[in-house]
């Protein structure tokens, strides 16, 4: 339509959805051509009285009282439920589901106003005479409304209302009450414990005061109104309450902000962090309707909160901010206590290379146990979910006994120990960080291959030595000729045994993510509290035994949630993605290294002469890089991520890893001296 005869076909008897549309496609002429010329030239064609600026002022006008103009400064931009879960939902709906313009409620009907993020660039260039000339329409429009004795101010004090209640409500929920004031305190026996004591009187006096001196803005403002002149007294008294709203305000959002130093020590709840964000943004939404309502000029106020409005709207309808904003301290989290743990999976020494050795020969000796376990299952010709329950609970005992006997397996190593290393990289900046970050990943190498040839060199060996003593004592091998050649088959390299194996790694790194989070659950839940002091428990297990369970359980979680969780994803996942016809399966260097020995075991000598022995010996050592690699890489990025590490500093660490391989390759093989 052009814009003459839009400007000519407004009219207040318009029906609701029409005024609606009519704006609407207002908005998208403007957007059409340049959008600064274009309202320039509309407020140019209105600026002389006329039936034109008459039928666009009764057109306002109506829109302006029959709208909800504070559910858009109250509600715009924050979740109706003060829950991460809740708030995706949202805006999944908002996202797919259409708009409708018949409707009430301005914080739904300014979405289809300002569709374009790209609105606020150029509602930020308007001029002040172009802001004039918008101010005296909407002046005149409303106005003429009787009803609203504050004029355009009413429906802002309402929303400063709506806000302050809000904030109160949150401040003094359950989940935030109870962290507001935290303090560490210490038990009789000079343990830390968390404790929680009551929020501070300044704490709560600032969440009780907020609805009260929000009333007695508007009263305040109402009797501004009143009579010819305004009362200096009255004036003066609103703007020192409006100045003690600011100061309560900034206590609530500092309390508020607070509550992270103890998520840091307590574990780190989604929702809670949500509900942080979500109280903050309110305080500082309240604070500029503030700016607007005291405002002596008020337009170029309106204008900064139409266009922070308009960009919380474009921030809100990503899901990507989302996830960004309330997981990255998750991740953080997840990743330190990941470090925590990954420390002990690096060496730095020739007799921590030695110990790590020992340890994952032990590692490979109970492989071989769980290598024919594998094979037992598979011979009872189970349906292929119950096949793979039992396969993955296998493997998780196996990992959990190779964890208690204080063994290893060199492939659990990469994802723990690659949030240790990024904590070495506090100042990238620094040449000594980055030399140091370069001897940590020399220290992991090293670790990983000491790793994986205590794993490999052991487990093979005792596979062999198991099959012999099977041959001598029952005259046949613990597994048939079929499936040592289905072995064969499987593993060797012109298949798709590398896929596997780098798909083996993501399940590495997913099942430290778990381990992560689950410590994290465990501390933020206080259960290690829970098992130290409960009744029932205490009398169960005695005092000293309930401390010795809670610490113990307190050490291993982490370790425990990340072997029970790979070892059901080794053999759940495969038959998961079965059912969805997904070329996905599992390839594990030491398990492929059992079954390839217990193969050889079934075959006897006759097999060196087979290529495709040979073919699967040569997929071994590419099935471990893989394996580590991959878990490895994912791992860091993590880590590097949930510490802010700049793309110009990654390159930096790469170029000093490249120059350290160039100038002493030994030192990522060799342990020091």
């Amino acid at each position: 339509m052009d814009i003459s005869q839009l400007l000519d076909s407004a009219s207040g008897d318009l029906p609701l959805a029409e005024r609606h549309l009519w704006l609407v496609q207002l908005m998208d002429w403007v957007r059409s051509g340049e959008p600064v010329s274009g309202v320039k030239y509309i407020v140019r064609q209105l600026a002389p009285p006329s039936e034109r600026r008459a039928g666009v002022v009764a057109l306002l006008s109506a829109f302006w009282r029959d709208i909800d103009v504070a559910a858009l400064l109250a509600d715009y931009g924050f979740a109706a439920r003060t829950s991460f879960t809740d708030e995706l939902g949202e805006r999944l709906r908002a996202r797919l589901l259409p708009m409708s313009p018949a409707t009430t409620d301005l914080a739904s009907l300014f979405n289809l106003l300002f569709s374009d993020p790209k609105d606020a660039k150029w509602l930020v260039q308007l001029d002040d005479a172009v802001l004039a000339g918008l101010a005296g329409l909407w002046r005149e429009a409303i106005d003429a409304i009787e009803s609203e004795p504050l004029g355009w101010h009413e429906p802002f004090y309402d929303a400063i209302m709506f806000l302050s209640s809000q904030v109160r409500a949150e401040g003094f929920s359950r989940e935030l009450r109870g962290r507001m004031g935290m303090r560490v305190d210490v038990d009789f026996d000079g343990v830390e414990s968390g404790a929680e004591v009551a929020a501070p009187t300044p704490t709560r006096q600032a969440f009780r005061q907020l609805v009260h001196v929000a009333e007695n803005l508007h009263t305040l403002a109402l009797k501004t109104t009143i009579g010819p002149a305004p009362d200096e007294q009255v004036q003066s008294t609103l703007l020192q309450e409006a100045q003690y709203l600011r100061a309560l305000l900034d206590t609530c959002v500092k309390a508020a902000q607070g509550i992270h130093d103890h998520l840091e020590s307590n574990g780190i709840s989604i929702d809670i962090v949500f509900q942080i964000d979500q109280l903050s943004e309110r305080c500082r939404r309240i604070e500029q309707l503030l700016d607007c309502v005291l405002s002596s000029q008020p337009a170029s106020d309106l204008r900064t909160l139409i266009v922070d409005l308009i960009q919380v709207g474009a921030k809100r309808s990503g899901l990507r901010a989302l996830f960004t904003q309330h997981y990255s301290l998750l991740a953080r989290k997840v990743a330190e206590r990941s470090a925590e743990t990954g420390e002990h999976y690096i060496t730095r020494d020739r007799a921590a290379y030695l110990e790590m050795f020992k340890r994952a020969a032990g590692g490979g000796a109970v492989m071989s146990i769980t290598t024919f376990l594998k094979f037992a299952i598979l011979a009872l010709g189970l349906s292929p979910f119950w096949s793979g329950l039992a396969a993955g609970t296998n493997y998780a005992i196996s990992f959990v006994v190779i964890l208690l006997l204080h063994f290893t397996v060199a492939t659990k190593q990469p994802a723990m120990t690659a949030p240790a290393m990024a904590a070495k990289l506090a100042d990238t900046r620094s040449d000594e960080a980055v030399e140091g970050f370069v001897d940590e990943v020399a220290n992991l190498i090293r670790s990983q291959v000491a790793g994986i040839l205590g794993n490999v060199l052991v487990v093979a060996p005792v596979v062999l030595a198991l099959q012999a003593l099977a041959w001598w004592v029952f005259k046949r091998p613990l597994i048939d000729v079929h499936s040592a050649q289905h072995v064969l088959e499987s593993l060797t390299l012109l298949g798709p045994s590398l896929w596997y194996a780098g798909f083996t790694g993501v399940l590495l790194f997913c099942s430290s993510l778990f381990a992560g989070w689950l410590e994290n659950w465990f501390v933020l839940h206080r259960l290690d509290s829970a098992l130290r002091w409960n009744p029932r428990i205490r009398a169960a297990l005695g005092p000293e035994r309930a401390v010795r369970w809670a610490a113990w359980w307190r050490r291993n979680i982490s370790s425990l949630g990340s072997n029970v969780s790979l070892g059901l994803m080794l053999g759940l996942v495969p038959v998961i993605a079965g059912f969805f016809a997904l070329p996905l399966d599992v390839r594990h260097v030491t398990l492929s290294t059992g079954q390839l020995a217990a193969a050889a075991g079934t075959l006897g000598p006759a097999v060196l002469h087979h290529p495709e022995f040979w073919w699967c010996v040569a997929a071994i050592p590419l099935t471990g890089l893989l394996n580590v690699g991959v878990s490895f890489v994912l791992a860091l990025r993590v880590a590097m991520r949930s510490r802010g590490v700049r793309i110009k500093d990654r390159a930096r660490l790469q170029a000093a890893l490249l120059r350290r391989l160039r100038r002493h390759p030994l030192s990522f093989l060799v342990p020091p001296r």
